[in-house]
């Protein structure tokens, strides 16, 4: 296998898909270890049980660093896997990792989702913690339901409400102690990680998208947040709301940098430590539907 990654000129991309490439590619690479360490303790509880077979057709939206489209690969051999993202950064770990795992039916390529998946061709469509990004979540999601094969099923898992998942909402409110709340014209990464955390109003989401037998599951499960306190701390500021925070205020958070850091280690040192580093709680949705079947 070969990287080979087609995607738009950075001019044709939308501001959201030039913020992850240009702004939030090197702080997931950074932090790939915390994030796929911590992020696969909920795919791995459900992975096993999905509806899918040997020899089915398998698309993974929002594949991220290819973990997921791995393995999905590895349980529907000889059928394949096409995992997709905006992120050339991502893709590129995706392929090397497959390349060195010599799986065989898996490919990356650089799609924005919100812009169309191609109609159907797959049996089952996958994605981890990448829905809650669509600028437009009901186009994203009927993209996903047109990429399907009639009575073909969609699986996807997003963030459930801010209380259920301190390891995120928790340092945000320790640095918004310190800083202002981003304002309006701040830069971002899309609706946020808790925008699909609503059951009601996602259901009305996918019934929009064209989705039936629509089912929602809930996941705990402890995630990594830093295999010291100081990385802990680094992962935070870099990434997720409270990233978001300090990043947007500037000159002001680099003043309050030492106060801050100082209360984030009071906020890790009361965490579940490890060996592999220090926990926090999370909770997700696993959404599960079909696409129609045509009569």
């Amino acid at each position: 296998m070969t990287f080979h990654a087609s995607h738009a000129m950075p001019d044709e991309d939308s501001a959201l898909v030039q913020f992850w490439n240009g702004t939030l590619a090197p702080k997931f690479e950074r932090y790939r270890h915390v994030l796929v360490d911590g992020l696969a303790n909920h795919s791995a509880q459900i992975l096993p049980n999905l509806p899918i077979k040997p020899g089915d057709k398998i698309l993974d939206v929002g594949c991220g660093f290819g973990d997921t489209a791995l393995a999905l690969a590895n349980r529907v051999g000889p059928g394949d896997v096409l995992g997709v993202d905006c992120c050339d950064a991502f893709l590129a770990h995706a392929w090397r990792d497959a390349e060195r795992s010599w799986t065989g039916n898996v490919r990356f390529a650089r799609e924005d989702a919100e812009l169309g998946l191609g109609e159907g061709i797959y049996d089952f469509v996958f994605a981890r913690f990448g829905t809650m990004f669509f600028a437009n979540p009901v186009r994203g999601l009927s993209n996903m339901r047109k990429a399907l094969k009639p009575g073909g099923r969609v699986a996807h898992i997003v963030w459930r409400n801010r209380e259920n998942n301190p390891w995120l909402t928790a340092p945000a409110q320790v640095v918004r102690q310190f800083l202002p709340a981003p304002g309006p014209d701040a830069a971002t990464c899309g609706p946020g990680p808790f925008s699909m955390a609503d059951q009601v109003a996602t259901e009305h989401q996918m019934e929009a998208a064209g989705f039936t037998d629509i089912r929602f599951e809930r996941i705990d499960a402890k995630v990594l947040v830093g295999r010291t306190v100081e990385e802990a701390i680094a992962f935070q500021l870099a990434i997720g709301p409270a990233g978001e925070t300090f990043r947007e205020a500037g000159d002001l958070a680099e003043e309050k940098r030492s106060e801050i850091e100082a209360a984030l280690a009071d906020l890790f040192a009361k965490g579940e430590t490890t060996a592999e580093g220090i926990w926090m709680d999370s909770s997700s949705w696993l959404i599960s539907a079909a696409a129609p079947n045509i009569s």
